[in-house]
């Protein structure tokens, strides 16, 4: 301690001493606390964003693709040269076609809408994984000729279909009779279930092979588009723009080709995540300011207490920089206080907020987010320690704001009348 500025040395002590006066160690609790739940609760809320925001985009794109290629009212005629073209392309590490429309899915007394997609199973596997999420069955189980088809697990309990049943797919542009618009209808036998995790897929998606979903909708041998798969996710905005350049040089018989990434299906979503943890961010740091500010009233309270002790360090040569000094480093020990314990409690509930929500859940008998009202049912948790250090840095900022006005008053006493009534 003796090699330490006398100014540090007396601010600790000052922060170590037990007070007479109790009501400014209370207030400085307070503040400390006050400081500490709200880095706490700052870094548990933006690591749950930060969840959510990974979770979302893994959910998400192990059912989409990161990028997609389609002409001209949604089909490709010449999508071998497409997909063979983008194999080559660098950063991209697997093609698939893919055909895509809507459907009516009816078992025994069910009927349930859906997104009918065809895909070959084998290429679908290499730019999608919704092989590691199937629940019954496998991709393979689908092939050509055999109608075969492929539900989300919400939309097969929605219809009451088990695995060997026979469903009806009714597409819904139908054909022309004496009799009037009949709409097409194939019976498709069940022989796989998936779960993805987000209803919006579990609850609406049926999969069927590529050559069955063609017959079934009259496409030919046009496909909807082209489905690709990048080494680098976060890259598909700019070899979207790329490769639709590249694309539209070598011109489309059938009109244009239009490639779309995965940040364009899908901006509502991350907008909305990354919205929210901004707006979060500046809601709790108020949280934080507040608890700091409190650091104002403490320190005003004590600069009073202190008087005569701040008189009589002035009497013995101490410059009104250094009174200063003091009480910064009283109420920035507050501040470092409450901002460590704050940090270290934060850290540990958000490394651990997948098993205490859970328990807490069992415990109270309470589910808080419902899997058919969430696109997410669990809380996911993924600590950037970026988002701490920043979070750090900002509370104790804020801290050493909040001595500025008191120590500069103290910093202005005179020794004379300080020590009138002494």
């Amino acid at each position: 301690m003796k090699s330490l500025p006398y100014e540090l040395f007396v601010g600790w002590r000052y922060t170590r001493a037990k007070r007479k006066n109790h009501f400014i160690s209370f207030i400085s609790l307070t503040s400390m606390i006050g400081i500490a739940l709200g880095v706490a609760a700052l870094i548990v809320v933006l690591s749950v964003m930060n969840g959510f925001q990974k979770e979302l985009r893994t959910r998400i794109l192990g059912v989409a693709s990161h990028l997609e290629i389609t002409g001209t009212n949604n089909q490709l005629a010449d999508w071998p040269r497409i997909s063979a073209f983008a194999d080559k392309a660098p950063h991209v590490l697997a093609s698939a076609p893919y055909i895509t429309a809507q459907g009516m899915l009816s078992y025994d007394q069910g009927v349930q809408g859906a997104i009918i997609r065809g895909v070959v199973p084998d290429a679908e596997d290499k730019v999608a994984d919704l092989g590691r999420h199937m629940k019954a069955g496998k991709l393979s189980d689908l092939r050509p000729g055999e109608f075969g088809i492929i539900l989300g697990a919400d939309l097969a309990f929605a219809l009451g279909a088990q695995i060997g049943d026979k469903v009806l797919v009714m597409a819904p542009k139908g054909q022309f009779t004496p009799t009037g618009v009949v709409p097409r209808l194939k019976q498709f036998t069940l022989v796989g279930l998936f779960q993805i995790g987000m209803y919006e897929y579990d609850a609406g998606l049926a999969l069927v092979h590529i050559d069955d979903a063609a017959k079934l909708y009259r496409m030919g041998s046009y496909v909807s588009g082209v489905r690709l798969k990048l080494n680098d996710l976060f890259d598909a905005p700019a070899i979207s723009a790329s490769m639709s350049e590249q694309l539209n040089r070598q011109g489309n018989p059938d009109g244009n080709y239009y490639v779309t990434d995965w940040t364009q299906q899908h901006a509502n979503f991350f907008r909305a995540v990354q919205m929210e943890k901004r707006v979060m961010f500046i809601i709790l740091t108020l949280i934080v300011a507040v608890a700091a500010f409190n650091i104002v009233s403490t320190l005003v309270m004590a600069v009073t207490d202190k008087r005569a002790d701040i008189a009589i360090m002035r009497t013995f040569g101490a410059s009104p920089a250094s009174i200063m000094k003091i009480f910064i480093v009283q109420g920035a020990m507050i501040g470092v206080i409450g901002t460590v314990l704050g940090a270290v409690f934060g850290i540990l509930v958000a490394l651990n907020i997948e098993t205490i929500v859970p328990f807490i859940e069992n415990l109270f008998n309470v589910q808080f987010l419902a899997k058919d009202v969430y696109y997410i049912s669990d809380l996911p948790s993924d600590l950037v320690w970026s988002d701490v250090s920043t979070i750090v840095v900002v509370s104790f900022m804020l801290s050493l704001l909040a001595t500025l006005y008191p120590s500069y008053k103290a910093s202005r006493i005179n020794p004379a009348e300080a020590l009138r009534y002494e």
